[in-house]
């Protein structure tokens, strides 16, 4: 008989995005930094991605976050993200689940009150700021990337919409940020179908009119995500609410606001000079699930104003299992993925120790 080539999971979500932890069955990959790890997976490994977001095991609105040992001796665990439309260098909604997970996994053991630890992502160190009581982890605060706007207040004909108003902000990703009640929204659940088709032809249009460079990256590919922003609700001094929406690809509205959606919120706050550091916005999604962003500070950055930002929210642990992975059903292809799967043994979970060893 074939070995039994088995991948260990543990599924999380944080307002309502499911991460699937890969915690075992990946041999060790090739790669210096975690980063390095992410572009050898995206290169030469892509299988392992369309293997658990594609059927029969996956779907694409799930996401997935593979355990690999951290290769900067600060950090209890590395991660890489991995989502239909790549590999994003970092996600808030992936670190709260990923942050939950070694902490469920005892990684990183449970510590009553405040805990502080480090992850690695491929964006680099993540600070890490967990709640625990009775055992449980009831928030984890992480580190949102900085965050700037590049493009302010410009506009686009939209075939079968009109114009649109639109700015973009860079968050771990470039996003174009909607007011949602111009295009007739009020961010409900049952306008999730809408909001997608919408969003897509916005994404299309600002796609084939123009690109986008970072100040330091240099081209990251086209602009992928769009967040519909709802009106601000001034809650406490300091405090804003909104409901919001974030579209990443065709079809898919996230259940969540996604921290990178929070992050890009914040800086468009700042700019406005509606914001001071300290102050806190709350977005609300269609599921009524949300994450808290907090201004830290701003700094200047050649032509820019980047925000540095934390994003809150609880990750929640929904099943543990093992899928077996057969390579002769005809509904997986294991191209680009049998030269990583542990056929020996189940991979352990990526641990401190690992780090420095």
């Amino acid at each position: 008989m074939k070995p039994e080539l088995t991948i260990q999971l543990m599924d999380t979500h944080a307002g309502g995005d499911v991460s699937r932890i890969v915690t075992g069955g990946i041999d060790l990959l090739p790669g210096d930094t975690v980063r390095a790890q992410m572009e050898y997976l995206r290169n030469d490994a892509d299988g392992l991605r369309k293997l658990l977001l594609e059927e029969p095991y996956g779907i694409p609105e799930m996401s997935v976050d593979l355990l690999v040992p951290a290769t900067d001796p600060r950090a209890a665990a590395g991660y890489i993200i991995m989502e239909v439309m790549g590999y994003p260098i970092y996600s808030g909604s992936n670190t709260i689940c990923t942050a939950t997970a070694v902490l469920e996994a005892g990684i990183v053991p449970k510590q009553e009150g405040k805990q502080h630890f480090m992850l690695e992502s491929p964006a680099g160190l993540v600070n890490i700021e967990a709640i625990v009581h009775d055992g449980v982890v009831e928030a984890v605060t992480c580190e949102g990337l900085p965050s700037y706007i590049h493009t302010y207040n410009a506009s686009i004909n939209v075939p079968g919409i009109g114009e649109v108003a639109y700015s973009v902000a860079y968050s771990g990703g470039f996003y174009a940020l909607v007011d949602a009640k111009s295009l007739g929204f009020d961010l409900t659940l049952d306008e999730e179908r809408e909001l997608a088709r919408t969003a897509h032809a916005i994404v299309e249009a600002i796609q084939a009119a123009r690109g986008f460079s970072h100040y330091t990256l240099g081209d990251v590919g086209p602009l992928p995500f769009l967040h519909f922003m709802g009106p601000e609700e001034k809650v406490a001094d300091g405090y804003y609410r909104s409901r919001s929406a974030t579209y990443v690809h065709p079809g898919v509205i996230c259940r969540s606001t996604t921290g990178t959606g929070t992050s890009a919120r914040l800086a468009l706050m700042n700019y406005e000079g509606r914001i001071q550091p300290g102050d806190k916005l709350e977005t609300v999604s269609l599921r009524d699930t949300g994450f808290i962003g907090e201004f830290t500070t701003v700094e200047t950055e050649g032509n820019y104003q980047v925000v540095k930002n934390s994003i809150t929210g609880k990750g929640y642990v929904i099943a543990h299992s093992d899928i077996v992975v057969n390579c002769d059903d005809p509904m997986v292809d294991c191209d680009g993925l049998h030269h990583i799967l542990s056929s020996r043994h189940p991979q352990r979970p990526a641990t401190s120790t690992d780090a420095t060893a």
